[in-house]
Parts: C-alpha cells; structure tokens; sequence
C-alpha cells in the first residue's frame, strides 16, 4: 500500500555518473556527486506503510495513501521534476517534486516515456500523449535533456514532428553541455531532422556552454573527420548535408548587396552589410557572410548593379568586350566578357540578332576597383 509521511530522516548517498553512450560526439569525464535529503517537512510517497521508525519520527509522521501520479511538470531550471499526486483520502491533489516520491512510483509513472523517447518508438510516445495524463512533453531527465533531444539524434523525423506538435520546446538546451535538438541532429549527422526542426522554428543560432552553434559543430566534425578513408566517407556526406541545410537556415536572412565596414577581431569578427532588398544596415557575424564577399572586402573592391549590356567588340587583347550601362552611373563603360554576367550577354546577342539567345533580362552585381568596374554574376 502506498503511503506519505511528512518527515525525512537525513541522509547521504554518492553516485558515480558513467560515459552516456547516447553522446558519442562529446567527451565525458566520470564526476561523483554528494546529495544531501532535505530535513524540512515534505511530503513523500511510498510504496509502503511498513517503514521503521525511530520514536522521535513517529512522533512527527502522518501517513496518507497514495493514488496515482496525474501529471509531471519540469522545474525552471530544468534540474529536475514535480509530480502532480492523486491522494486516497481524498485530499485535494498536490505537486511533490521528485526526490520525495518513492522511485517504483516514479518508474511506474516515467519508465514507458524514456523507453519510447531513447528507442524513438513514435507508436508508443503517441498512446502516452494521447493518453492525456497533464504529462510535461518537456519532462526532463537528471541531465536535463527532453524527449526531443534523444528523438533528433535518433533522427526520427516522425518523433520530432510529434513532439513538436504536442508543444515540445524546440529550443532547450540540457544540462551537460548546453546542447539542443539541432546540436543533436548536427552531431548525429541527421540532416533530415535538422531541416525538419527548422522548418518548425528551431533558432539556429542557439549555442551550447562552449559558444558553438549546430553549424559551428557540424563544421568542427567535418573538419576532424579523416579525407580519404572510405569508412568515413559517408560521415563526411552525411555532415556537409547538415552544413548545407543549416547554412541555408542562417543565409536565408537577405542577400547582401556588399560590406560596409567590419569590427573586432577572431571570434568576434562582424561585418556591417547592406542588404539588397533594401533593409537597414546590419552587423552580421563573419561566420555568417560568404567567402567571396569577404575577399572583395579584405581587397577594396566596391559594388554597384548593372542594368544592361548596350555593345560588343573584340579588345587590344583580341578577346570579346561588352559596353556595360549601370545603374546608378550615367556613362556606360567597356569590361570584358568574362567578368559579364552571362544572362546579360544572352540579352543583348538576342536583342541584336546574335547568337546565343535569351529571354532572361534580369540584373547583374557589378565590383569595381581602381581599375575601373568589372561584372560578376549576381
């Protein structure tokens, strides 16, 4: 029979913590830690009424039995849970955080939600929520991590969409590293979930306790997965996916029309850009703009937009010039054709009856240096 009394005798247990085999991607150290039980008055449920008692605590016990747990709740600092209590008697229901419910109550209650969240069992998880227990999708383990957390480094897209659907916080981060469920689906080379978690809201630009992005992580991984070794090739494939749908997650913002200024320096490197669009202005990290706008930064080039290709001609040099009118200049100037964007080339060979035809007008990014403009596609 299952019982509450409202006194805890003080104790002391240790418990070492071994390697968690669901983070191959991280480094664990083994770490002992002391738990002291809290000597103030809570309740606390058993399993069974026959407890031995010293006289003093006889004193101080009142018992009542246990019904059943009825929903859970994590705490906010997400170290740990409350449960929602059904009492025998009666008694209006009450939230009794973890540490004071006995642990075969607790197992009853959270062993079928973990079993389903670390094998991503989406049957299983779906009867629990449909069950509609108030239990907290966001329920947390000793670590701190949540069901989504195991599910995208499983890669299962079912469980993941789930999940999301039940409220699941795409967002929290667990308490051994700081890592979310695109940092899981980074270091488990999932990019299948790493897309799905996007397209439901995830933030990309969420990071662990070491500052690092999912893409900074899947970034450090290629980069210490071997070239060449067949055994890691599909890693490598596998990884420069999740790269791509998560770079395409953080470039999707605006395409930059060029770099203003920059500031700071390693890590701490931004760049002003102006956006193409029109938007204001804005610091961007420099893990966030494209190489090749960096170089023409680093090498003084300027940017300008060219509207139309107006002449052809063969140069001093014997190679294809065209006569270029801009945008925002009011004479047209010669560049060669190879720094022309092709579409616009196209444009005016059809215009003109030439060949290579093309119904494509549309604009082209055009760098100028101290050598005068050039064209580069846009």
């Amino acid at each position: 029979m299952e019982a509450l009394f409202l006194t805890k005798p003080v104790s002391q247990f240790k418990t070492k913590l071994s390697p968690n085999p669901n983070y191959p991607f991280l480094s664990h150290h083994h770490q002992s830690f002391s738990f002291r039980h809290k000597t103030t008055k809570f309740p606390t449920a058993l399993q069974n009424q026959e407890h031995q008692t010293t006289p003093k605590e006889t004193e101080d016990e009142s018992y009542g039995e246990v019904k059943r747990i009825i929903g859970s709740k994590a705490l906010e600092d997400a170290t740990g849970m409350e449960y929602l209590i059904e009492w025998q008697d009666g008694h209006a229901p009450s939230w009794v955080p973890a540490d004071f419910i006995a642990k075969d109550v607790l197992a009853e209650y959270e062993t079928p939600w973990w079993t389903a969240a670390r094998k991503a069992d989406e049957t299983a998880l779906k009867t629990i929520l449909e069950a509609d227990d108030n239990r907290d999708v966001d329920a947390v383990d000793s670590d701190g991590r949540t069901a989504i957390l195991f599910v995208s480094g499983l890669g299962s897209e079912p469980c993941v969409k789930l999940l999301a659907e039940a409220g699941a916080n795409l967002d929290h981060r667990d308490n051994s590293g700081g890592l979310s469920a695109l940092h899981m689906a980074a270091g488990y080379v999932r990019p299948g979930v790493a897309k799905l978690l996007l397209e439901l809201g995830a933030d990309p630009e969420i990071t662990d306790d070491r500052g690092r992005t999912a893409l900074d992580l899947a970034k450090e991984l290629l980069k210490a997965t071997p070239k060449g070794n067949p055994m890691q090739f599909g890693r490598r494939i596998g990884l420069e996916g999740v790269i791509r749908v998560l770079e395409g997650a953080v470039f999707e913002y605006g395409e930059v029309q060029e770099i203003m200024e920059n500031r700071g320096k390693g890590e701490n490197l931004e760049y002003l850009v102006m956006w193409k669009d029109g938007g204001a202005n804005e610091w961007i990290k420099a893990r966030y703009v494209a190489d090749d706008l960096v170089k023409d930064y680093e090498a003084g080039l300027e940017y300008a937009v060219a509207e139309t290709v107006v002449g052809r001609r063969v140069g001093d040099d014997g190679k294809f010039e065209c006569l270029v009118k801009w945008v925002d200049l009011d004479e047209p100037t010669w560049e060669p054709e190879e720094n022309v964007d092709p579409e616009l080339v196209k444009v005016f060979e059809l215009s003109n009856n030439q060949a290579q035809p093309s119904t494509d007008n549309g604009l082209s990014t055009v760098v100028s240096s101290q050598d005068g403009p050039t064209i580069v596609s846009a």
